[in-house]
């Protein structure tokens, strides 16, 4: 697929995070805007998965570690097939299949239930162990927050990677730069990030998470990796896509109003009309 489709299919993306969280009155837009290109490449491009087989054996995994950006993970679900767009406005309602966290028990496509940040990369880490130890191809992909990688969790799952020589592991840090408290730098600082994963025994990449260009390079570099896990470093802007939400961490866990929805939805339409006059 090229990269204009991608673009395309991003902006429908991020039109799902804002239509999900504006119905549910709840929910984590910021960093999931900041993601949606990553989510976009991942199931448009990157990832063997199937909408018609979710739990192939022999299929990609992906697990978002930063779960509570759960609407973009759905937006992207749905725009491949796994379950109606239609959905997407069931957002966090009782008895929906898509709630505040993703959870493999009720949604399709969905590899792990997360939530607790700085777990799901330990998954990730033993779902790809496992992948070896059954001699499949299958490769684990993972998508964390740069607040996220506080937890300390994180880097016993690093080190233990990084140990095992893991070339089957993706770990892709969104390196927004906020978190619910304000900038990352300033609550507990993350950085220099990439020199962190090379300390433990990753191949590191750093890619701009808005450029498609930037993205593909990014995860072929990842599967050319051999005898190491691959750390991508991704650079991208909270709130990517929504004029007055961008690089603002007020909209971390925060769900737009009625006004606020129709600006972004007409600001979106607008971006999605121009993609298409391309």
């Amino acid at each position: 697929m090229d990269n204009h489709q991608l673009e395309i299919i991003a902006n429908e993306v991020r039109k799902g995070i804002i239509l999900s969280t504006h119905s549910a009155k709840a929910g984590h837009p910021g960093g999931s805007l900041s993601a949606a290109d990553i989510f976009t490449y991942l199931y448009f491009e990157e990832l063997n998965v199937d909408p018609k087989n979710p739990e192939a054996p022999e299929r990609d995994r992906f697990v978002l570690s930063k779960g509570h950006t759960a609407p973009g993970l759905y937006a992207a679900l749905a725009e491949k097939g796994f379950f109606p767009k239609e959905d997407l406005i069931t957002l966090r309602k009782v008895g929906s299949h898509l709630q505040g966290h993703p959870s493999m028990k009720h949604t399709p496509g969905v590899d792990m239930s997360t939530g607790s940040l700085g777990q799901g990369v330990s998954a990730a880490v033993g779902m790809a162990l496992a992948a070896k130890l059954d001699n499949r191809d299958s490769r684990v992909y993972t998508l964390l927050g740069d607040g996220e990688i506080q937890e300390g969790q994180v880097w016993e799952a690093a080190m233990f990677a990084g140990a095992r020589k893991l070339d089957n592991l993706v770990v892709i840090v969104d390196n927004n730069g906020l978190q619910i408290d304000g900038k990352v730098e300033d609550v507990c600082s993350p950085y220099p990030i990439g020199k962190k994963f090379e300390a433990f025994n990753f191949h590191v990449v750093e890619m701009d998470a808005h450029d498609f260009d930037s993205i593909r390079a990014a995860f072929k570099e990842a599967r050319e990796t051999k005898g190491m896990p691959t750390a991508i470093v991704a650079k991208s802007i909270k709130g990517k896509g929504v004029s007055y939400m961008e690089n603002n961490a007020s909209w971390h866990g925060k769900a737009p109003n009625d006004e606020e929805c129709k600006i972004a939805m007409e600001e979106l339409t607008k971006a999605g009309e121009a993609l298409c006059q391309k």
